[in-house]
């Protein structure tokens, strides 16, 4: 709602993992029983061709119509027709499947990113930036975190309402996705926060970038943003890089004062 509180305080990161989970094992159960009625619909074609050949036996061996042969082949029509069925509610079952599975990668993006920018909810997005940074760390590559603060979010939550800040946090998200690359990571970290991680990205570059999102944004939505920015050194934590990003925003901001 465009005030303070972290977007999705309180969450268990670990839930990410779970979420969707019952969708998937559903559709696990629904190819399962898919696999089933395959196997039952082959049976029955089988033992279908051993009637039809019973039957044209009997016939052969009466030279003509045979009561035995008949009831065979009666009997070869129902197992064609019920594997038939079976293969129709095998099919059934696997586009229940695809469909619980789409529902399911559906609910696990739900619950990743936040309903108000779309970046990732800050459980989440922090388990994917310690990822990037133990990666770094171990290639020895360029990492930069930039701490993002919307300026001035409860004046406008204040004179405008709710509805406005949400619309000013959307479009902050939005000029940060337009200036970075599609795989940077963007994170809603507080009420008025965003992290972001770039990969492979040194903080001259970085600095080019983020002069452009405050650009963009004073120029269309009248709007602005106060950002610090920290380059991972040798064995940084994701939390020391986290703390000196925020001290750098705060730099920032006395200086835009001063």
């Amino acid at each position: 709602m465009g005030d303070d509180r972290a977007p999705g305080a309180g969450l268990d990161p670990g839930d990410a993992n779970h979420a969707g989970d019952d969708r998937d094992r559903t559709a696990e159960d629904r190819d399962q029983r898919a696999e089933a009625h395959d196997h039952e619909s082959k049976a029955r074609d089988e033992r279908a061709g051993a009637r039809d050949e019973r039957a044209e036996t009997r016939e052969q061996a009466a030279d003509g119509i045979d009561a035995g042969a008949a009831a065979d082949r009666a009997e070869a029509l129902r197992d064609r027709q019920g594997g038939a069925s079976d293969r129709i509610q095998a099919a059934d079952d696997r586009v229940a499947a695809s469909a619980d599975r789409a529902l399911s990668a559906q609910e696990r993006a739900d619950f990743a990113t936040d309903s108000v920018t779309g970046a990732y909810r800050r459980e989440v997005g922090l388990v994917a930036l310690e990822r990037e940074v133990i990666r770094a760390n171990r290639t020895s590559h360029p990492f930069t975190l930039a701490f993002v603060d919307l300026d001035d979010l409860k004046g406008t939550n204040d004179s405008l309402g709710h509805a406005a800040g949400d619309q000013l946090l959307k479009s902050v998200a939005d000029s940060i996705r337009a200036h970075l690359r599609p795989y940077d990571l963007l994170v809603r970290f507080g009420g008025d926060e965003f992290l972001c991680g770039l990969s492979d990205l040194r903080m001259e570059e970085a600095t080019k970038r983020f002069k452009l999102v405050d650009e963009d944004l004073e120029r269309t939505h009248q709007a602005a943003v106060t950002v610090g920015l920290t380059e991972l050194q040798a064995d940084d934590s994701l939390e020391g890089l986290i703390a000196r990003a925020d001290e750098e925003m705060y730099r920032e901001r006395h200086k835009r004062r001063v």
